[in-house]
């Protein structure tokens, strides 16, 4: 019996004085309490905004999300309004402050999703430990990590003096245009933060979690190809030429062999070509005709491009541009770039630096270090527009799976250990010197 009760009594001590115990305060103790205490509410507040259908283009959905989260963030003491999109043809965005001392802190998330009225996926239901249902991951499971860990800081006393503006957007899906009007609020608040933090899902890589320092951009190009459309019979002779579909090959062919280098890539989504043709729905589609004796008068393609840096956007936007100077025989090419692209949030020692005081976190919690994510398995984000203001982090939202797609989820335990880490961060950070 005495030597049960030395046993339990040292693994007591050992339990209390291990790692996670010895460096989490009593108050980052009693956040983590709080979040667990609330895990009921918390699935709850998800299922709700799921059920709500906010679609990019259901300006009226956004907005309903949007005064859901607005009845999570005024009991917390945040002042919120709603900035509109004046021109952008979009829904506009919720901004919700909560003025204090240290570190100015700028949480990004977004209440739209790909999932318009027209889908038929459309509604929640929990499977255990999995949520399924539109938008649940990407990005209202990133919207629930966000209030789970303000209310826990709100319980535990650290949300008092913190400096915290929480953006969330409602056009991230589909950015209005022209961006110089869309991504301005963000703009804005981004030049006053110190630190920026985005809550699209948290990658996870062979079972271990994952912290995104960078991000690429994402823009759109159209190649416009004209030749002399003629009898079949005089292509390649001179006067004629070589029409506008082999040019086109040529062309992309070049970008092909030309182009490649880390981290850059250039995808060509959309070819039409013949005697005629055009693009229709806003670049979507495209229309073409012609006959196999009548050499092409016309031929178009559309792609994208994604790069880590403005450095190698440039450079690869320049090397298109040559290769297009050199046309075949008879025809003429025109190589035009997208506006509104989204900028590449390129990794800085800045952003490292947030990464490596969330792993001081994490080996607190007696959590497992979160490598970089590399850039090319994570596309463009809001995050990107403050980037080059301001040291940011990427995916600190939920995991799941089919991200975009019917039957998307959530993994619902993944909201909970990352409001855990994201209450603990905040609080730290707020008690450190703003530039």
């Amino acid at each position: 019996m005495l030597r049960s009760l030395c046993l339990a009594a040292a693994a007591a001590l050992a339990a209390f004085a291990s790692p996670a115990a010895a460096q989490l305060s009593p108050a980052e103790q009693a956040m983590i309490g709080a979040v667990d205490s609330e895990r009921d509410r918390t699935v709850a507040m998800l299922g709700r905004w799921v059920e709500q259908n906010s679609g990019t283009m259901n300006f009226v959905g956004v907005r309903s999300v949007g005064e859901m989260l607005r009845s999570e963030f005024e009991p917390l003491g945040f002042k919120v309004r709603w900035e509109e999109e004046t021109g952008a043809d979009r829904a506009g965005h919720l901004v919700a402050y909560h003025k204090g001392r240290g570190k100015k802190l700028l949480l990004i998330a977004h209440l739209d999703t790909v999932f318009e009225k027209s889908s038929p996926f459309q509604h929640w239901e929990v499977k255990g430990d999995t949520g399924v249902g539109p938008g649940s991951s990407d990005d209202k499971g990133g919207m629930a990590v966000i209030v789970a860990a303000l209310r826990a800081m709100k319980a535990a006393g650290t949300l008092r003096n913190a400096d915290i503006t929480v953006f969330m957007s409602g056009d991230e899906e589909d950015a209005g245009n022209p961006i110089s009007i869309s991504r301005a609020a963000l703009v804005r608040e981004g030049k006053r933060a110190d630190v920026a933090i985005d809550f699209e899902p948290l990658a996870v890589d062979k079972g271990l979690d994952m912290g995104s320092t960078a991000r690429r951009s994402s823009g759109s190009w159209t190649l416009t190809i004209s030749g002399k459309s003629a009898h079949s019979s005089g292509i390649f002779a001179p006067g004629v030429g070589y029409g506008a579909i082999y040019e086109l090959a040529r062309v992309l062919d070049e970008f092909r062999r030309e182009l490649p280098e880390q981290n850059l890539t250039y995808n060509v989504g959309l070819v039409t070509g013949g005697a005629a043709a055009e693009l229709q729905d806003g670049g979507l589609t495209g229309e073409a005709s012609g006959k196999t004796n009548i050499i092409a008068g016309t031929a178009i393609a559309r792609g994208d491009l994604r790069a880590l840096t403005q450095d190698q956007i440039d450079r690869t936007k320049a090397k298109m541009q040559a290769i297009v100077a050199h046309p075949l025989p008879g025809t003429t090419s025109v190589l035009s770039f997208d506006p509104g692209d989204y900028p590449p949030m390129a990794p800085t020692e800045g952003n490292r630096a947030i990464l490596t005081k969330v792993n001081t976190v994490n080996r607190d919690m007696g959590l497992p270090e979160m490598g970089e994510l590399p850039p090319s398995q994570r596309g463009a984000g809001d995050i990107s527009f403050v980037a080059a203001d301001v040291d940011s982090l990427a995916g600190m939202g939920a995991s799941g799976d089919g991200s975009h797609a019917p039957g998307e989820t959530v993994d619902i335990p993944s909201i909970f250990k990352q409001a855990k880490r994201t209450a603990i961060l905040l609080s730290r950070l707020s008690k450190e010197r703003s530039r």
